[in-house]
């Protein structure tokens, strides 16, 4: 990979070429084809999709459904008709709660891992207040690994849905998630799988992992803000309610009632994100022109560099794995009497872009006895200079508040 070629294609960088912006497990940072893309639709394309009959509605209908079909390529799904946009995977997570979760009883369970982003944590927990259901949580160890022993133990007769992050987005640690799903489904569960932070970096197949939902999030990928993925099985969709009802979610409407849209429209009420999905679609075929292989390549070299540079500095503890390879370009760390939001303003001031706080998985700080970390995470688009000035503001931040080495 050309590294500086690739920098170039990010007007961001562009435009500021000293910065250095580790936080992409929050959000990445935007190509120009994608920017050009999204202005394009506005330009040239802009109507409401599968409303109008003229040619110019006509044409953004197609680019949407285009966008549609490239998803389902993308992460291998039998059909785009498995593939129903959102706004984030947090709407997606939010819509398999909401619908899905409709089939739940009382004493029902639902089993989560303790490492869930919030996202993946306070819908099921709201379901198991509407339904009795009971929330269960699978623990892991101090490298974030969760043991198919520990998975078993967690499962029973009476858990009829698991949802897990196939990577943490605070340790970086990989979940297995193929053998989970089957563990699942022969347990006689559903498997809700969170790709927030593996499908911007790792080739995800749904049919060959087996997961019967899989969400995540376009702004994470190179793609717009506003646009999110769900997966579903098509036997399982057609079988739920609709999240939200309105407009072109609908087939007919009488004073009485109303039956819905075919798949996947009934879970798409209201104007849609056209534009959004556009980008993404662009997006997508970004990356399939870097190639997935030249991206985790660059980014396991990047993960090897970070982690050995982490390493030796003083005072500095990374949450997680003793390897490179088990954080995926996420790396968590504590600097000994420094607060995460001062070391965040600290390395502001340097330049560093990184993300301090609880990173929105309280339990899993609460699991690992830690109230708040600062996290780096990388993307194949980072330089190793970019490390090298993490590094370099680290090593000078408990000087800076004061200490005496």
């Amino acid at each position: 990979m050309a590294e500086i070629n690739i920098r170039e294609d990010f007007p961001i960088f562009r435009d500021n070429p000293s910065l250095v912006y580790l936080d992409n497990a929050a959000t990445t940072q935007k190509p120009s084809c994608v920017i050009e893309a999204v202005r394009h639709f506005y330009e040239r394309d802009n109507a409401n999709p599968l409303r109008g009959l003229y040619d110019l509605a006509q044409r953004a209908t197609a680019v949407y459904e285009d966008s549609r079909e490239a998803v389902a390529e993308f992460i291998g799904a039998a059909g785009p008709e498995e593939i129903v946009f959102t706004r984030n995977a947090s709407e997606s997570l939010n819509l398999v709660a909401y619908s899905y979760g409709t089939f739940l009883k009382e004493g029902d369970e639902i089993l989560l891992s303790v490492m869930e982003h919030h996202s993946n944590l306070i819908p099921w927990q709201q379901l198991a207040v509407r339904s009795g259901a009971v929330l269960k949580f699978i623990e892991c160890g101090v490298d974030g690994r969760i043991t198919e022993e520990a998975f078993r133990s967690a499962l029973s007769s009476r858990t009829k849905i698991v949802s897990m992050t196939q990577i943490s987005n605070v340790l970086g640690v990989r979940n297995d998630i193929r053998t989970f799903a089957r563990l699942a489904h022969e347990a006689g569960a559903v498997f809700v799988c969170d790709g927030a932070q593996s499908v911007p970096h790792i080739p995800v197949d749904v049919q060959d992992l087996d997961v019967d939902f899989l969400a995540f999030s376009g702004h994470k990928m190179l793609a717009p803000m506003g646009i999110g993925v769900l997966y579903g099985k098509k036997a399982l969709l057609e079988k739920m309610p609709p999240f939200l009802t309105g407009g072109e979610m609908i087939e007919y409407v009488t004073r009485e009632g109303a039956t819905w849209a075919e798949l996947p429209h009934k879970f798409e009420a209201g104007t849609v994100n056209a534009a959004g999905a556009v980008g993404l679609k662009t997006a997508i075929e970004y990356y399939r022109k870097v190639g997935f292989d030249a991206i985790q390549k660059r980014e396991e070299e990047l993960s090897e560099q970070a982690f050995d540079v982490l390493s030796t500095i003083p005072h500095l503890h990374i949450m997680g794995g003793n390897t490179a390879k088990e954080h995926n370009g996420i790396f968590s760390f504590s600097l000994d009497g420094v607060h995460p939001h001062d070391i965040a303003e600290i390395l502001n001031a340097d330049g560093v872009c990184i993300r301090a706080g609880h990173h929105c998985a309280q339990v899993l700080m609460q699991h690992m006895n830690v109230p708040s970390t600062v996290r780096a995470s990388l993307a194949f688009y980072n330089r190793e200079e970019d490390i090298l000035r993490l590094a370099q503001s680290l090593s000078t931040v408990r000087r800076r508040m004061g200490y005496v080495e």
